[in-house]
């Protein structure tokens, strides 16, 4: 089963029927049956047995029956799970535009609370079913900025192998709080110089690691499954959330899906919303780090976008807008929406009840990045009421509670008063759009496609030839159609566990 597409997609094959048997064997121990991606999907149904046993997991334990839960379906107690994905319609008071704009909500993905964790399931399943990793040898190594690091420690416990976390040491306190309760020994905790920004000091650790070979390096600005699982996954959770918004309005149309660029997994699902609706994709980046907006350098608090750098994931040939946002603005909102006195002000000066706005504590700084660009694409297309623009909150409020007392020791050491939230409300949540977006034409995409090469091809290795095969389009339909084929090897894979 070989997937089109050049060199840098993997073969869909058991390339080692050895190294898969211990697979198999490590899998049958510890009771994984694993879900295909259609099942990931809501394409196709979870098994009614698996359902019913999932009513008595805890979403956040270590338990293989949690690997169902790396989906979009899940109820909001994370138990069950539900026709459409949890999302909210922001209140047309709070972002001051006539279209409605839809955020995903992460935070219900299990373990790690951040959809993080669903790359991080593609990733290890893809070599785990095809003997690419044998986990009774091999070391998961995760480079990250904190979500999929985490999901990779989690995915790594349940399927019986070691997890190593590669991340900045600067990123919040809760991150590493939960890396260290989940992860099997602290030296598997490997704190990188820097902060967001510093996604070439991950891949240099990265590279020391790689000496060894029971080190499995899953990068995930570089590796496939994640566009894949993001094109089949969070595509369809889009496209799901997009019926019942249009169950409501009938003239709706998906004219925009908003996403930070990060690892550019999450921004695989405009590739798909694109290829069902005609809907248009903004890639979202920090001011203070232009990576797509100006070829440039700096370093940012947005945490959880990554710069400095265009993945090789990235199918930026396919983009239609950058917009930037600052750190100053995400940083400011995360305290005035998650202090009590804050939201409670926010509620009144909205004319909205406080319990309207609880939505936000499923929203962590990335996600109010995502809005803030929203927002501003929504200010300069002069998108109407009937123009849905789709975002998604990566993860929930809770993983930046440091990252907020920070700020309110540095800036709001009385608290929050009416003048400053109609300050942050203009100058924060209604960013200035001028410079700020860019729309691509075919030279700016091509501009952008250019300054990968520095990163992939000068420093990490990458052929010439197939940094440019990412140039058509065909290599993008093959990375996504490759979950169809990696279904029918995880379908074997579960028959010959045998615990159906």
């Amino acid at each position: 089963m070989p997937a089109a597409g050049g060199g840098l997609l993997d073969k869909v094959e058991v390339v080692d029927g050895d190294i898969r048997r211990s697979a198999v064997e490590c899998a049958r121990s510890r009771g994984v049956v694993l879900p295909t991606f259609s099942q990931l999907a809501g394409s196709a149904p979870i098994p009614p047995s698996i359902l019913d046993r999932l009513q008595s997991v805890d979403p956040d334990a270590p338990d293989p029956l949690n690997l169902w839960r790396v989906n979009w379906f899940n109820s909001d107690d994370r138990r069950g799970q539900q026709a459409v994905p949890a999302h909210v319609v922001l209140p047309r008071s709070l972002t001051g535009v006539e279209a409605p704009i839809v955020v995903l909500l992460g935070a219900r993905f299990p373990m790690i609370g951040a959809h993080k964790v669903l790359p991080a399931y593609a990733g290890l399943v893809t070599y785990f079913v095809s003997g690419r990793f044998d986990p009774r040898r091999h070391r998961a190594v995760w480079p990250s900025t904190g979500n999929y690091c985490r999901g990779g420690l989690a995915v790594s416990r349940i399927l019986g192998c070691d997890g190593v976390a590669v991340l900045p040491e600067g990123m919040s306190r809760e991150r590493f709080e939960w890396l260290e309760r989940w992860a099997s020994d602290p030296s598997h905790i490997i704190r990188t110089v820097g902060t967001e920004s510093n996604v070439k000091e991950i891949y240099d650790k990265c590279h020391e690691l790689a000496q060894s070979a029971d080190n499995v390096i899953l990068n995930q600005f570089s590796a496939f499954p994640n566009y894949m699982a993001h094109f089949a996954c969070t595509g369809a959770a889009c496209e799901r959330v997009f019926d019942d918004v249009r169950d409501q309005n009938g003239q709706a149309r998906l004219a925009a899906f908003v996403s930070a660029t990060g690892s550019a997994g999450t921004i695989a699902a405009g590739d798909k919303l694109k290829q069902s609706y005609g809907t248009r994709i903004a890639a979202v980046e920090a001011l203070e780090c232009p990576t797509l907006l100006e070829s440039g350098y700096g370093e940012h608090n947005i945490q959880g976008i990554g710069d400095k750098h265009v993945p090789l994931i990235h199918n930026v040939l396919n983009l239609d807008f950058v917009v930037g946002v600052s750190d100053r603005s995400t940083d400011r909102l995360n305290y005035l929406f998650n202090t009590p006195g804050g939201r409670h002000l926010l509620a009144y000066r909205l004319g909205l009840k406080d319990e309207e706005l609880s939505f936000l504590d499923d929203i962590g700084i990335s996600g109010i990045a995502n809005i803030i660009a929203s927002i501003k694409l929504a200010k300069h297309m002069n998108f109407g009421p009937h123009d849905v623009v789709m975002t998604i909150a990566t993860d929930g409020a809770s993983l930046y509670s440091s990252e907020m007392e920070a700020i309110g020791r540095g800036e709001f050491s009385g608290g929050v008063s009416e003048a400053d939230v109609e300050h942050l409300l203009a100058s924060c949540l209604h960013e200035a759009v001028a410079d700020s977006l860019i729309e691509m034409t075919a030279r700016e995409r091509r501009r952008v496609f250019n300054l990968g090469y520095y990163t992939w091809v000068e420093q990490q290795g990458v052929t010439l030839s197939d940094f440019d095969a990412r140039r058509d389009q065909s290599f993008w339909r093959a990375a996504a159609d490759a979950a169809f084929a990696w279904d029918e090897l995880i379908t074997e894979f579960n028959a010959e566990v045998g615990l159906n």
